[in-house]
């Protein structure tokens, strides 16, 4: 074959090409197309709403990470540590989101960063991320200006009373709704009653006793006695 029949060939097939696949029309000249093409890259580019993360069993709660955190009270704080064997204050964060199925960050410098930014401790709700120390420390807020946390070396997982105020918060980070019927309990908690009424009022108020779970809020009975027993030492 000679050059000009090869070229002749390789016109042809090119044709050929041409007519079977046109070339695409720009977009810039058909609103309606570009409008679609827009919608289709949202659809395969944005992240997830937070609150629209679901937990073990159906959508989870603030509540649920409490209760999930208040399982490892007690538990050694560990620089680095990831489950009940020992864990740090992101550790904690971590492992009480990953209980529920849910992935966050490790770290304080990106846990401090998910979710939505709270406006004020006042509006802070059961469940709630709060850092401090400029960023090094996470706890997990209770209510009532509680917490439950890993604090450092030497101590275990604790609840206590949240040590600074407003001005000592780097940023309080909601990621999931919270569960109202959380918040009396804490009160009743922070508010010094007996651990029976505590436990009655985490446990739904009227209807909860200290031997039994309540399905309206979530939490186990022996997680919270672990907690009012945390909350007894850290007060003496």
């Amino acid at each position: 074959m000679s050059v000009m029949d090869a070229v002749a060939s390789m016109r042809e097939v090119q044709a050929t090409l041409q007519s079977l696949f046109p070339p695409v029309r720009s977009t810039a000249a058909n609103p309606a197309s570009a409008a679609s093409f827009a919608t289709m890259l949202a659809g395969v580019t944005a992240t997830p709403a937070p609150t629209a993360l679901t937990g073990v069993g159906g959508t989870a709660s603030g509540n649920d990470v409490v209760t999930a955190a208040l399982k490892y009270v007690g538990v050694p704080y560990v620089l680095g540590g990831e489950d009940s064997s020992g864990i740090d204050c992101s550790g904690l964060v971590q492992r009480a989101f990953a209980d529920l199925g849910i992935e966050v960050p490790r770290l304080v410098r990106d846990q401090k960063l998910i979710g939505t930014e709270v406006p004020s401790l006042a509006e802070a709700k059961p469940g709630d991320l709060i850092v401090t120390a400029g960023g090094d420390h996470i706890s997990i807020y209770l209510g009532n200006n509680m917490v439950v946390h890993a604090p450092y070396a030497g101590r275990d997982v604790s609840v206590q009373k949240l040590w600074v105020g407003e001005d000592g918060i780097d940023t309080i980070r909601r990621v999931l709704p919270d569960n109202s019927a959380l918040s009396a309990g804490i009160a009743s908690l922070a508010g010094g009653t007996t651990t029976a009424s505590a436990l009655a009022g985490l446990l739904g108020g009227t209807g909860g006793t200290a031997g039994s779970g309540d399905p309206s809020t979530g939490l186990s009975a022996a997680a919270l006695q672990a907690a009012q027993a945390a909350y007894s030492r850290s007060a003496t």
